[in-house]
C-alpha cells in the first residue's frame, strides 16, 4: 500500500506591494548553488580519469568546472522552476518564483539567458565540450519543459538527471584534459554511475509528493509508493557500484575494486535507516549515503587515470 506524507504546506506567500524588485540574492536562490556540487565533483573525476596532467590546461579545466556548475547546472534549475512554478506552489511555496520575489516572466528571461551564456562557455572550450554542453542544455530544457517533460515520467527523469549530471560532466572533464574523448573504459565506468545516480534523483522526489499527486507528476514514490520507491533507489545505486566493482577488477584496478568495494557496504549498512522512514530519512541518507557514492566515484577515477 502507498504510503503518504502529512501536509503541512502553507499557501503560496504574495508579492509584495509596489514595483517588484529583482534582487540578486533571489536569482542566486534560483540558480541553486547547493545542487552545483554533483556535476562539478564528476567533471573533477573525469578529469582525474583522463591520467593526463594539468600543465598548461589550468584554464580550461576552470572554464569546465564553471561550466559543469553554475552554468549548465545552474541553467537547468531556473529552467526546472520556471516549469514547475505551479508545483512549487504547493509544495515550496517559499521559492522565489511562486513567492514573488523574482516577478513577471523574469524566471524565463534568467533561464534563457543562462543558457546562451553556457553554449557560449562550451564554445570557447573546443568543439567537443560545446557538444556535451549543447547536449546538457538540451536535456535540461526537455527534462522540465513542455513537450517532452521527462519528470513527468518516473523512470526517465531521474535516468535524464542522472545521464547529465553525472555522466555528461564525467565526459566533458576527460574531454577537457584529453582534448578528445575518453576511452571506452571510462565511458563504461561513467555509464554506470550515471545509472546508480537515477536512485539518488528518485531520493529528491521524496519532497515533492504531494505537489506531484496533485499535479499529475508520475514521480516513482507517487506510484509506487515511498517505501517501495526508497527500496527501487537502493538497489539502483547498490546495483551499479556492483557491476563498477567487478569491471574495475577485471580490468586490473584493484585497489579501485577495493575501496568502491568498502563505500558501497557502509552504503548498505546505512540504507535500512532510509527505508524504515523515507520521507524522514531521504535528506539524512543524501548526506551520508551519496557521499560514499561520490566518494567510490572518485576512487574508480583515480584507478582509470593511473594514480592508484
Amino acid at each position: 500500500m502507498e504510503q503518504s506524507i502529512p501536509s503541512n504546506r502553507t499557501a503560496p506567500t504574495m508579492a509584495p506591494a509596489g514595483k517588484p524588485r529583482l534582487r540578486p540574492g533571489d536569482v542566486l536562490e534560483l540558480l541553486k548553488p547547493i545542487t552545483w556540487f554533483p556535476p562539478m565533483w564528476a567533471f573533477m573525476c573525469g578529469a582525474v580519469s583522463s591520467g593526463a596532467g594539468l600543465e598548461g590546461r589550468w584554464w580550461f579545466v576552470a572554464g569546465g568546472v564553471l561550466l559543469a556548475g553554475p552554468l549548465v547546472c545552474g541553467t537547468s534549475q531556473a529552467v526546472n522552476d520556471w516549469f514547475d512554478r505551479h508545483v512549487d506552489a504547493i509544495n515550496e511555496p517559499h521559492r522565489p518564483i511562486p513567492s514573488g520575489r523574482i516577478p513577471g516572466r523574469w524566471g524565463l528571461y534568467i533561464a534563457i539567458l543562462a543558457t546562451l551564456v553556457s553554449a557560449s562557455v562550451g564554445w570557447l572550450l573546443g568543439p567537443l565540450v560545446f557538444a556535451a554542453a549543447l547536449v546538457g542544455l538540451a536535456f535540461a530544457w526537455a527534462y522540465s519543459a513542455p513537450p517532452f517533460r521527462f519528470k513527468a515520467n518516473g523512470l526517465l527523469g531521474p535516468l535524464v538527471c542522472g545521464l547529465t549530471y553525472e555522466g555528461l560532466s564525467w565526459f566533458t572533464g576527460a574531454t577537457v584534459m584529453l582534448g578528445a574523448a575518453p576511452s571506452v573504459e571510462t565511458c563504461l565506468i561513467l555509464f554506470m554511475y550515471s545509472l546508480g545516480a537515477h536512485g539518488i534523483m528518485v531520493l529528491n522526489d521524496f519532497k515533492a509528493v504531494e505537489g506531484d499527486r496533485r499535479t499529475g507528476l508520475t514521480s516513482l514514490p507517487v506510484t509506487m509508493g515511498v517505501a517501495e520507491a526508497a527500496r527501487f533507489a537502493c538497489t539502483t545505486m547498490a546495483s551499479a557500484q556492483i557491476v563498477v566493482i567487478g569491471l574495475l577488477a577485471v580490468w586490473g584496478y584493484g585497489i579501485s575494486a577495493l575501496v568502491v568495494t568498502g563505500v558501497l557496504a557502509a552504503q548498505i549498512a546505512a540504507m535500512p535507516r532510509l527505508i524504515r522512514n523515507p520521507a524522514k530519512q531521504a535528506p539524512w541518507y543524501n548526506g551520508v549515503g551519496v557521499t560514499l557514492y561520490v566518494l567510490g566515484m572518485l576512487a574508480a577515477a583515480l584507478g582509470l587515470g593511473g594514480y592508484i
